[in-house]
């Protein structure tokens, strides 16, 4: 057991050093940029997240005046005719109540004017 632990161990220590050697000829490989290119590219990218802010920043004010004016003035338009409509349903409503209590009111008067027409004429046919 103790020459199998050691194998592994010296085996991962020559990986590591091996790694570390292939890590170090990687960044002699690199080209690495001139003093004067990194300011330049350093530049640009700041010029475009600060432009890119500003974009986000204008369209963000932009939906957000268009919300608080254009959308919500658009749902009290729709809530204010709601309300007419639900108004003119409930004044619609009470007004064919009214009509049918009228019909059934005068359906009873000639329901009974016909029955009193009746009595008289059989009592005029029975005498």
């Amino acid at each position: 057991m103790p020459k199998d632990v050691t194998k592994k161990e010296n085996k991962e220590k020559k990986e590591k050093k091996h790694f570390f050697k292939d890590f170090k000829a990687e960044l002699k490989r690199v080209i690495w940029p001139t003093p004067k290119q990194l300011i330049n590219n350093t530049v640009a990218v700041i010029t475009i997240v600060l432009i890119t802010a500003v974009i986000v920043f204008a369209l963000d004010f932009i939906f957000k005046t268009m919300d608080d004016y254009g959308i919500n003035k658009l749902r009290s338009f729709v809530d204010t005719n709601n309300e007419q409509v639900q108004n003119n349903t409930t004044n619609q409503e009470a007004q064919n109540t009214m009509n049918n209590a009228l019909n059934n009111e005068a359906t009873n008067n000639e329901q009974t004017n016909a029955t009193s027409n009746s009595q008289v004429n059989n009592n005029t046919v029975n005498e």
